[in-house]
């Protein structure tokens, strides 16, 4: 049995054929990484539009739309590593100030401490799911359905921290990124330093976003490296329990 099938009992089944409904809250509890994945690929999509996004002369209703998908992403986040030999209660200790300072961007938008703080507990947050998806992987010699989704999950909550990293970064050394074509660095906004990261973890090649100064470009570096690892971890590991079964 899985672990999230452990840690995410379901509940008893109706006589007769499950409805659509139960399928549904079945898959929602037994692949709790398949659900993170997809909520993170839709946030993906669905960012562009909250950066923009006005409610009448309110301007920072795009920004408050953009904290409440950040929640949603945190809850289901903590969920996942609930079904991982990780922690659960470091993840929540973490995210708990995450949600206050999350809230509190939202109410002090052009607050600089709160946006360091937020940003940088952010980093430490997705890191250590990753790790905990990391660990739910590698725990047995079986690969569930859930696991497969925990690979492009751990993909998306690593790229996330650094992205949040690269925000801290930033902060402290001012243009550190910049735009190709742009005469002077500038600050760049959540979304463009993500575009950064998930185009260095998957190395497919410098984005137009790109680091300047020496400090950015280490944090870079330490991307690219862990974006190599991970590939190659995630190959071993399938190429290995494969060996193994053909050997049985």
């Amino acid at each position: 049995m899985s672990a999230s099938l452990e840690l995410w009992p379901s509940t008893s089944r109706r006589p007769g054929p499950p409805t659509r409904w139960d399928r549904l809250r079945r898959g929602f509890v037994e692949t709790p990484c398949a659900v993170l994945l997809a909520v993170q690929l839709a946030a993906l999509l669905a960012y562009p539009f909250m950066e923009t996004a006005t409610l009448g002369d309110f301007r920072e209703f795009g920004r408050m739309l953009f904290g409440l998908v950040g929640l949603v992403v945190l809850f289901l986040a903590i969920r996942a590593v609930q079904a991982t030999p990780a922690h659960t209660w470091v993840a929540a200790v973490i995210g708990v100030p995450v949600v206050a300072l999350t809230v509190a961007e939202a109410v002090w938008p052009d607050s600089d401490p709160v946006l360091f703080w937020s940003s940088l507990l952010h980093a430490l947050f997705y890191f250590y799911t990753g790790y905990g998806l990391l660990r739910y992987m590698f725990a047995d010699n079986w690969v569930t359905r859930d696991e497969l989704f925990a690979t492009g999950a751990t993909f998306t909550v690593v790229a996330w921290g650094f992205a949040y990293l690269y925000v801290a970064v930033q902060m402290i050394w001012p243009n550190s990124f910049t735009i190709y074509g742009e005469a002077l660095p500038g600050e760049r906004s959540w979304y463009e330093l993500l575009y950064l990261s998930i185009t260095t973890m998957t190395s497919t090649g410098l984005s137009d976003i790109s680091a300047v100064t020496p400090h950015a470009r280490s944090f870079i570096m330490l991307q690219m490296v862990t974006g190599m690892l991970y590939v190659a971890l995630v190959v071993a590991r399938l190429v290995g329990l494969t060996i193994a079964r053909f050997r049985q």
